[in-house]
């Protein structure tokens, strides 16, 4: 498959005892910065556009600085970054050794890139309970809305970027409740540092999340830490985002994945938690850890995606769940092969389709296990060694057939000489097939866009000169865009939807792309339920009871499309769409069911990209305005 983007891997550290504390039992005073280290280059999977981490010396004096922060942009730049902070900590002061850390690594869903982009983000100020530092795995559906508000309150934003404006709305509602403390502190006659003293050790960092959280529509989870000591993750209340912890009496630790934490900390599984819908883990000055209820808990929807691709497989029941998957495809990859399994070999795409392979063989294994015990009692009587020599050799054919060699630098050619150059990135094991005779079924865990397997994958699988090609997809067809964090959210990319239009059109059915396109127009002029709860909203945010859950009058208008046609028709056509001109064996695709997905992951029931059905009313209308975009650029033109 095309590697897909997906926004970022998070990781916190909190010490909870003095730095020497770690040299007496560890040896060093560097123990916090070094699991940092480990937390981002376990998660590297996450995010390869850039890296940052911070750091936050509570022990600084007046006078000096007391956050740190490091950030870099390409594949090397968490080495870089540490390679950096490393030299610091030679310095006066020892910048970057200190009790609180956080890291980040980034792929971008919005467009924007550059080291103004790379997390953590700063906002600083001379009251150290007021400076904030910030990173996040999220997208905002209604970043507009947040906008808007910061306008109302007087504010100027001086950019519209996502975690710019939510570093601002948290850092004008922590403004105001460390105004509010200090007002307390005032009233009760302390002066000078006593009044920092008292701001510092009576401020909770969960009430201004309280304030704040409740106007945001999307996935997220978003870390933060004040320069006072305070820190936090909180993570959306459907789910959609990942963040486990762990915490024990010298340290608390926070990161996208769970096997993350397990490895890094030497800990099982059992003592790494996953943070619960609308919660967050906080941290005070003095070291109090608790978990706090920020929002209501809505219908889970926590993304299915991480455990088809993005997360660590290492994960015990990622791992399972995979296998799962890829067991769920027998029956469907038997009826394309019309039940040969003689004449069948079976592979997959390297690197990240392996354990869903592993399950679908050791499915088909199961099945001619089955298939051996009956031809052995139906020939029970007549069951000579010869016979039974047979039955036993029967094998499931397994081959490495394609190798990612090399990374090629497509870049530098242009129209066919480009997609020549693409289809060498993948090399063939020759002679695992026999030519002419043997279906070949190769598995992949998504099929996106299609690009990669008509201009590479597909081409060389050819040269083997199979019967027959089958490309499998360990996951449902991706029919939707996601605007959640994945780097999916243009509908004329999908493959799928290409298909959708295509039969469409092929039916001489064009009336109905345009009623769809009527229906989303009118439903987004008349509805704007975003606008109108956002009218609503007073400069008092506590007040806000959260933007609502999928109204039940908001559609997804494009199902309607889908709805003409089978999954085997799409699956049909998609075949069709994918197979380059001069390709001499026949080729099928064959899809997870929605089904199956939930059977084997049922804990993730996010399938938004798939089913249509999107959490958040933020979804749900970008989604139709996706439609509307792209009818009024490929579609109207031409009608």
């Amino acid at each position: 498959m095309e590697p897909l983007k997906h926004e970022c891997g998070i990781a916190q550290i909190r010490l909870l005892k003095p730095l020497a504390y770690y040299r007496e039992k560890y040896g060093t005073e560097t123990y916090g910065i070094e699991k940092l280290y480990l937390l981002m280059e376990k998660q590297h999977n996450r995010g390869q556009e850039g890296a940052g981490m911070a750091c936050v010396k509570l022990t600084s004096i007046p006078g000096s600085e007391y956050v740190f922060r490091e950030r870099a942009i390409g594949t090397n730049a968490i080495t870089e970054i540490f390679n950096t902070a490393h030299e610091q900590m030679k310095k006066e002061g020892s910048p970057f050794l200190g009790e609180m850390y956080m890291g980040h690594l980034r792929y971008s869903t919005t467009g924007h890139s550059g080291l103004s982009y790379v997390h953590p983000f700063l906002r600083r100020n001379n009251w150290r309970a007021k400076t904030l530092i910030m990173c996040g795995n999220f997208n905002l559906t209604n970043i507009n809305d947040v906008f808007e508000s910061l306008i109302r309150t007087g504010q100027h934003p001086r950019n519209s970027g996502d975690t710019f404006i939510l570093l601002e709305q948290i850092g004008h509602r922590l403004d105001k409740e460390v105004e509010y403390i200090y007002q307390q502190a005032k009233n009760l006659g302390l002066e000078g540092m006593q009044i920092t003293d008292y701001i510092e050790s009576h401020i909770d960092i969960t009430q201004v999340l309280k304030k704040c959280a409740p106007l945001w529509d999307g996935g997220y989870a978003i870390c933060g830490e004040t320069g006072s000591g305070e820190s936090f993750c909180m993570r959306d209340p459907w789910g959609i985002r990942p963040a486990f912890y762990y915490a024990d009496d010298e340290i608390v630790v926070v990161a996208s994945e769970r096997p993350v934490i397990q490895t890094v900390m030497n800990v099982s599984s059992d003592n790494v938690h996953e943070l619960g819908r609308g919660e967050a883990l906080s941290v005070s000055k003095n070291g109090n850890v608790r978990i706090t209820r920020i929002m209501e808990e809505r219908k889970l929807a926590a993304c299915s995606f991480e455990r088809i691709y993005f997360s660590r497989g290492s994960d015990i029941d990622i791992y399972k769940e995979r296998k799962s998957l890829g067991r769920n495809l027998v029956e469907p990859i038997l009826k394309v092969v019309d039940n040969d399994l003689e004449h069948t070999v079976f592979s997959f795409i390297p690197n990240t389709a392996e354990v869903a392979y592993m399950g679908m063989t050791e499915g088909f294994e199961d099945y001619l296990n089955d298939l051996k015990k009956k031809e052995i009692k139906d020939n029970i009587r007549n069951l000579s060694e010869e016979v039974l020599d047979k039955i036993l050799s029967a094998r499931i054919r397994m081959e490495k057939v394609a190798i990612k060699d090399i990374k090629l630098r497509t870049f530098i050619a242009e129209g066919a000489t480009r997609n020549d150059m693409a289809a060498h990135v993948y090399d063939i094991t020759y002679g695992s097939v026999t030519p002419g005779i043997d279906n070949l079924v190769v598995i992949d865990d998504s099929i996106v866009r299609g690009t990669t397997l008509k201009q590479s994958i597909i081409r060389i699988l050819d040269r083997l000169h199979p019967h027959k090609i089958v490309i499998v997809s360990s996951s449902p067809q991706v029919r939707y865009p996601d605007y959640y964090g994945i780097d999916m959210s243009t509908l004329s990319e999908f493959i799928a939807f290409k298909a959708a239009i295509a039969l469409t059109k092929e039916r001489h059915n064009e009336a109905l792309l345009k009623d769809v396109y009527h229906s989303a127009i009118k439903q987004e002029e008349n509805l704007s339920i975003s606008e109108k709860h956002l009218s609503e909203i007073t400069n008092n945010t506590a007040q806000v009871s959260g933007l609502p859950d999928v109204h039940p009058h908001v559609t997804n208008y494009v199902k309607e499309i889908y709805a003409q046609f089978t999954d085997e028709q799409i699956s049909a056509k998609i075949a069709d769409l994918i197979t380059d001109k001069g390709i001499s064996a026949k080729v099928e695709v064959v899809y997870q069911t929605i089904q199956g997905l939930h059977k084997s992951c049922p804990y993730n029931p996010g399938d938004w990209y798939f089913s249509g059905d999107y959490p958040t009313l933020g979804g749900m209308r970008w989604v139709n305005k996706a439609y509307i975009a792209f009818y009024e650029s490929f579609i109207g033109q031409t009608l």
